[in-house]
């Protein structure tokens, strides 16, 4: 194979849609937007608009909050921990943390942690490390004789550094008004 011969699978990419290119490529004249009114005009939004009617979006009543600091778990059923085990992709004799569960192939990526569900029974005798776990998992992973632990869920280095500028901001502003205070005083 040569460089001049790479092409991608046929079908991959799509010819973008020319309009108004004369009358022979059926998108000539109009561009397929019809005739007249506000929709074949440019920079038109209607979005959601419903002719002046009080559009759905807006009547229907709003429920809830999403916080946008919220924490992404994985989430991992013991009956599919179990099914690793028996497969042998997992070594239940070893801790069970978020590193073993990569490696088995049991979740994809790290997130903010594992949260252990309580879907399926275990039967082996498995010890966990995650970063939450349902009250009935933990009962069925003790069942079986082994052991939950839950550790602290970090903060993500990211906010961290945004709550250390945000406090060093507060702090300068704080130390530098009763300097310049105290001097005006004296």
């Amino acid at each position: 194979m040569k460089l001049n011969e790479l092409r991608d699978n046929s079908g991959a990419t799509k010819a973008r849609k020319r309009v108004g290119r004369g009358i022979g490529s059926g998108l000539g004249k109009t561009a397929g937007r019809g005739h007249k009114g506000q929709k074949s005009r440019e920079g038109v939004a209607i979005k959601g608009f419903e002719g002046g009617q009080m559009p759905l979006h807006r009547r229907l009543p709003k429920r809830g909050f999403k916080s946008p600091n919220r924490k992404h778990f994985n989430q991992v059923n013991i009956g599919r921990v179990q099914g690793a085990i028996d497969a042998g992709k997992l070594d239940g004799s070893k801790l069970v943390d978020i590193d073993a569960l990569i490696a088995a192939g049991l979740i994809t990526s790290r997130r903010d942690g594992v949260r252990l569900l309580a879907k399926g029974e275990i039967k082996a005798k498995v010890s966990f490390l995650v970063d939450g776990v349902s009250e009935a998992a933990a009962e069925a992973v003790k069942k079986a004789g082994g052991s939950v632990e839950v550790r602290e869920i970090k903060i993500l280095a990211e906010d961290e550094r945004k709550r250390a500028k945000t406090a060093a901001k507060k702090g300068r502003a704080g130390a530098a008004k009763p300097a310049e205070g105290d001097s005006a005083a004296s």
